[in-house]
């Protein structure tokens, strides 16, 4: 997965991002052999970064896995644009050393998100091809019928991004004008859930992530973080059991009728 060199230079300790930036700056940083500039991006797990002539490692670091509830108006960034004063995740999580996240969510929604320093396995979970799941509770005004259930579990077009990939959607609860379903998908565009729930007439009023792969939320409460034991990562890694099911959704390509089946 392919970061920022001053950012990966910062994961093993050799000083802050600043510091990390101005030794960039000074030319004594390159990546397979050549000199870089700042802006420049490695993968650790395929390129060799040395810093005057001693090669970066990362794989020596113990790996960390932490599980964090996002609360609502929380940023899931550690670089939020200049002027937002609002708080990250990374103003909740005081561990040392860079952290990928897994899971990020808007600053409207809360719940599960995971931070480590295992690259390759965050880029496992997060790459879209390997279609891992994530499961959501998620309350919208209003009762859609089975129908427009079908409708989203199948697919609906987002505009300038196509058609949305299968999904679960099971109705929980239906009272006072208001739904609470479980939603499982395997892919997570910008602001998906909120986009397609409006573009259906059944706008989101709350939104919560309660588990990633089979990794659930459990106790843990707006704001609370905890590791992960070796039990935990391999729920992480496991991807929901309904799956089986979303794969299986996936529109398959109609046969031409032959010519004695047209009339």
């Amino acid at each position: 997965m392919q970061e920022r060199v001053q950012k990966l230079m910062a994961q093993a300790n050799l000083g802050s991002r600043r510091a990390c930036e101005e030794l960039i700056r000074q030319g004594r940083v390159k990546v397979n052999g050549q000199v870089i500039e700042l802006g420049a991006k490695a993968d650790p797990s395929e390129d060799t970064i040395t810093v005057d002539g001693r090669t970066l490692r990362l794989d020596d670091q113990k790996k960390v896995y932490i599980a964090l509830h996002k609360p609502v108006n929380v940023l899931s960034t550690d670089d939020p644009h200049k002027g937002d004063t609002r708080k990250t995740v990374r103003d909740l999580v005081h561990v040392d050393g860079h952290l990928f996240m897994i899971g990020r969510l808007d600053a409207d929604s809360s719940g599960l998100v995971v931070l480590t320093n295992d690259g390759a396995l965050a880029n496992r979970l997060t790459h879209p091809r390997y279609r891992h799941t994530k499961t959501y509770k998620v309350t919208v005004y209003g009762l859609p019928d089975p129908k427009v259930i079908e409708q989203w579990e199948q697919g609906v077009y987002l505009p300038d991004e196509g058609m949305t990939s299968p999904c679960s959607v099971r109705v929980k609860k239906a009272d006072r004008g208001l739904t609470v379903m479980e939603i499982v998908m395997t892919e997570g565009k910008k602001r998906q859930i909120r986009r397609v729930a409006s573009l259906l007439g059944f706008p989101v009023r709350h939104l919560t992530r309660t588990q990633i792969g089979q990794l659930n939320l459990g106790t843990l409460k707006p704001g609370e973080w905890r590791e992960l034991n070796e039990q935990d990562v391999l729920a992480l890694r496991a991807n929901h059991p309904v799956i089986r099911s979303i794969r299986s959704a996936r529109p398959r390509p109609t046969r031409p009728k032959r010519q004695h089946e047209r009339d």
